[in-house]
């Protein structure tokens, strides 16, 4: 048996041959791969893009479902930028809901329930129908360099596709092997084939190389699940889609279901410990904290009586259907135990059992706030590879990845989100300077400006920026010039004054306290009330554009806040503008502890901000740096 790295194809000579000169190649066809290919070929870039199996382009390995807390947060900011996965999901969408409305704006998330194999074939679609992209069926077995740049791509089979960068989306095929009780498999998820020929050739690049789990529930068939004992979870009515370009709001066409798991459920996984490859030692890699399998949750909260679990249908062509919140590497004869007895899953046919998958990826403090290899110019990485969990964390950097890719081939400067800017930015400064020991997730706890950067002014924060990159073209642009003049007429709408009359009775009507004076629209919502209730007395006030009123409405609500949060982002953004030359050599300043400068010297930080926030890094070594650079 090959060595893992190693691939079986290499044991045979192959004669190279050329497969075409290309502008970029792309490794990967998963949701990273496919938006960091569509910006670089939509920029104008002759591109191409490889993937293990044509059928698995923009595969839904895990859930079938695009956004969620957080989550929702990229996809609309992928939209804004002029990525796809927004157009995409509302497309396949079976369902949306708006998360967390019982909360405030800037926590609010869309999810979408999407038709799973709608969603791979809709993305195929827009794939081959995009000028300037080659789409090939091939797996690469070698990055080509030339002193210390990229200048290619090597596939198994000895095609080379000449290019000035490549971006490495791999997913988590890299060495593959899905666990399954005592089964252990080369093999990418659902059955699809591994990558084995690539990791050795990342580590002779110079990559740091690490193993990362992540697992997957059962898919059972419908027509064996009582759903009557389950609770049904609906979509919400006249939802905003995820993209501004989609014109005609999404329908519900199928329910979700709500069980729970019950003290049976958890007898039978903690009698069965010593069989689960997590507990018996034939796991030893890092799994998703925040995505914990059915197993490590019975351990981990045995408080608990119960585990929610949901129903979810995979398209409208098939009976499969997901248990979301069951994901698992117990044996099949322990998985088909414990699915039975669920509620609604009694007598259930499992189609498709439980997994884990292991798979190799990155340490990210390798790579540049672009997203570059600091090691090999040219070269860059991007979704699972860089140890991310998630459809929509990949995506973003897929796309973050192909913008700057593109932009470097064209001489131009570099897109750098902030963390004040975007989720993308928070996500991306996470990676390059604190780097991951486990497979990260987006979440709003990471976002210190997070209602600064809510999902409904995605487009005010970032269209602009994916104009002039040349992704945002001229009709997505006239549409976001649009939302922004409807959203500034009803700023300016709902600053005109009630009289005090009209305004103590309206607010006696629906029980608020009355006043004295005369009030603006905009007071009356700093006092609680909602905008719809305003147009319900006084007609219609702001414009037929719903989710320009929506973000007029939040930003009056919270504007107080929203104006001190600005005070903070300016007094963080004077070290953020503070740049440190790449070239310093910490190790010898004097006066930097010795954990500050081992540290610097692996993150090599661009700003004094991003510096401050290397794990090791206290204010004292900041000040430091600072004497440094006068």
């Amino acid at each position: 048996m090959p060595e893992r790295g190693s691939s079986i194809f290499l044991r045979y000579k192959m004669f190279d041959f050329d497969e075409g000169q290309f502008d970029v190649v792309v490794v990967g066809a998963g949701h990273a791969g496919c938006e960091a290919a569509l910006a670089c070929a939509r920029t104008g870039l002759h591109t191409a893009i490889l993937t293990l199996n044509l059928d698995s382009i923009a595969f839904m390995a895990c859930n079938p479902s695009v956004g969620g807390t957080a989550k929702g947060h990229l996809v609309r900011e992928i939209d804004a930028l002029g990525g796809e996965m927004g157009i995409n999901a509302d497309k396949t969408a079976l369902q949306m809901r708006m998360l967390n409305v019982g909360k405030g704006a800037a926590v609010q998330s869309l999810r979408c329930q999407s038709d799973k194999h709608a969603y791979h074939t809709e993305m195929k679609r827009t794939l081959e129908h995009t000028e300037n992209l080659r789409i090939l069926q091939a797996e690469a077995a070698e990055i080509l360099t030339e002193d210390g740049k990229v200048c290619g791509v090597k596939t198994t089979y000895g095609g080379i596709l000449r290019c000035g960068a490549a971006i490495l989306c791999t997913g988590v095929y890299l060495n593959a092997e899905t666990i399954t009780g005592d089964v252990k498999k080369s093999s990418g998820p659902n059955g699809f084939a591994p990558a084995t020929a690539l990791t050795k050739n990342l580590i002779e690049l110079g990559y740091s190389v690490r193993r990362f789990k992540t697992g997957t529930p059962a898919r059972v068939d419908g027509r064996t699940v009582h759903f009557e004992r389950c609770e049904p979870q609906y979509g919400d009515d006249d939802i905003l889609p995820f993209s501004y370009m989609t014109e005609h709001p999404v329908k519900n066409k199928l329910p979700c279901y709500l069980t729970y798991t019950n003290a049976r459920t958890h007898e039978i996984i903690l009698s069965n410990l010593d069989r689960s490859p997590l507990y018996n030692g034939t796991i030893l890699s890092t799994g998703p904290r925040y995505c914990p399998s059915i197993e490590t949750k019975v351990v981990r909260f045995s408080d608990k009586e119960r585990h929610q679990l949901f129903l979810e249908p995979e398209g409208i062509d098939t009976l499969e259907v997901y248990v979301q919140g069951m994901s698992s590497s117990l044996p099949h004869d322990v998985q088909k135990d414990m699915y039975h007895t669920v509620a609604g899953l009694e007598d259930c046919d499992i189609m498709r059992y439980a997994y884990a998958i292991e798979y190799d990826c990155i340490d990210t403090l390798d790579v540049y706030p672009t997203l570059e290899f600091k090691k090999v110019q040219g070269l860059y990485t991007a979704g699972q590879i860089n140890g991310t969990s998630g459809y929509e964390e990949a995506a973003a950097q897929g796309l973050m990845a192909g913008i700057n890719a593109s932009l470097k081939i064209r001489g131009k400067e570099p897109l750098i989100l902030r963390r004040d800017e975007a989720y993308i930015g928070v996500m991306i400064d996470d990676l390059v300077t604190k780097g991951t020991d486990e497979p990260y997730r987006m979440m709003t706890s990471r976002a210190e400006h997070r209602l600064e950067i809510r999902q409904d002014n995605a487009d005010f924060r970032l269209t602009e920026k994916g104009y002039e990159c040349g992704l945002v073209k001229k009709e997505r642009y006239e549409r976001y010039l649009a939302r922004k003049r409807n959203y500034e007429d009803c700023l300016t709408a709902l600053n005109v004054r009630v009289p005090q009359a009209e305004a103590d009775e309206f607010l006696k009507s629906i029980d608020f306290e009355g006043t004295e004076k005369s009030l603006t629209y905009a007071d009356l919502i700093r006092r609680g009330v909602t905008l719809k209730q305003l147009e319900e007395t006084f007609g219609k006030i702001c414009g037929e554009d719903e989710s320009a009123a929506q973000s007029a409405e939040i930003y009056i609500k919270y504007e107080g806040y929203l104006k001190k949060g600005l005070e903070q982002i300016a007094r963080a953004r004077k070290l953020e503008e503070k740049r440190l030359p790449p070239d310093i050599d910490y190790l010898k300043i004097s006066g930097l502890r010795l954990e500050a400068r081992e540290k610097l010297d692996k993150v090599r930080p661009a700003s004094l901000g991003q510096a401050s926030r290397v794990p090791g890094v206290n204010p004292a070594d900041i000040a430091v740096l600072i004497l440094y650079l006068k």
